[in-house]
């Protein structure tokens, strides 16, 4: 993995506003989070391949490293 990529992302619920910082999987993307204080299931929006394009204050790892858009999303050939 390249040095220059953050691991770490703070997710916020858009239902209650609850944010908290979590790891990110290298290997997968996550396309479900449970917030810890509502319990909402958040899923990735449309034309986001994780919860932490979606949610978080940083993209996923796969989309940091890629050098195109978004388009077709980090898991889109897996």
């Amino acid at each position: 993995m390249n040095q220059g990529v953050i691991l770490e992302s703070e997710i916020k619920c858009p239902v209650c506003g609850y944010k908290k910082v979590e790891k990110m999987p290298t290997e997968f993307c996550q396309w479900f989070y449970e917030c810890e204080q509502c319990h909402t299931l958040l899923k990735p929006l449309a034309g986001d391949c994780c919860v932490f394009c979606s949610y978080g204050s940083v993209p996923c790892p796969p989309i940091q490293l890629s050098t195109e858009s978004k388009e077709g999303g980090c898991c889109s050939n897996k």
